[in-house]
């Protein structure tokens, strides 16, 4: 591989990095925050190509620069090819169901701030989760709560709402187990993205992958939606 097919390399992995990061796509690997430094990877990349074509082209090059590397940074090809050409879906119900439910007791008592006024309130998953377990469910109490995931099949065979947590990108992505009891969904498919507004209720379960408690909720209704823009937590 001569200097001016890295360049070409160089150039369509930035080219590859900024078009992810400058629409949404980016979501589906890591967190909102690291859009800026993603998108600043992806400049410095095609800048890089830039200043070594450009370089080539002079002839400023040394004729060391000529000789072919080893075939194996073709290799590098394959992860741009698979930014520019397939669109991986986001993290889903395989992912929840290979790993424990994220939710670990604090190590000091939490204090949980009040709800918003009006119901149905909307929560994430994991302050659902968090609320329930952790406030037994104090602050839950005479609330309508709206919550937002994807189905994914629980030990008893009826479907679970889940979400991926990340720290940082995909490669860290746990998930959160909200159990259903109530109006059930019912022939959901597994990473059918569907929205719940119902109560609290002092039922759990265990997660059969760590034994993690995992909280239900009481379902009045739901509804199937289309995937967030955001489908992270």
């Amino acid at each position: 591989m001569n200097k001016q097919a890295q360049a070409v390399l160089l150039l369509l992995f930035g080219g590859a990095i900024l078009k992810a990061s400058l629409s949404d796509l980016y979501l589906r690997y890591v967190k909102e925050g690291l859009r800026p430094f993603l998108i600043g990877a992806g400049v410095l990349l095609v800048a890089a190509a830039v200043l070594t074509l450009w370089d080539e082209l002079r002839g400023r090059a040394d004729a060391a620069g000529h000789h072919h590397e080893p075939a194996v940074g073709w290799l590098l090809l394959l992860p741009v090819l698979g930014l520019l050409l397939v669109a991986p879906p986001a993290l889903g119900s395989y992912a929840a169901g290979q790993a424990g439910t994220v939710l670990t007791a604090p190590a000091g008592e939490s204090d949980y701030p009040a709800l918003p006024p009006g119901d149905p309130v909307d929560l994430g998953l994991l302050d659902y989760a968090s609320r329930a377990l952790f406030d037994d469910g104090r602050s839950l109490t005479g609330r309508t709560l709206r919550l937002t995931g994807f189905a994914t099949p629980g030990p008893d065979g009826q479907p679970m709402l889940a979400r991926m947590v990340l720290s940082c990108c995909a490669a860290d992505g746990r998930p959160i187990k909200v159990a259903l009891s109530g109006d059930v969904p019912t022939g959901l498919p597994a990473d059918t993205w569907f929205q719940v507004v119902g109560t609290w209720t002092d039922r759990t379960s265990l997660d059969p992958v760590n034994r993690a408690e995992v909280p239900y909720l009481e379902v009045a209704s739901w509804q199937e939606i289309t995937a967030p823009k955001q489908p992270y937590e």
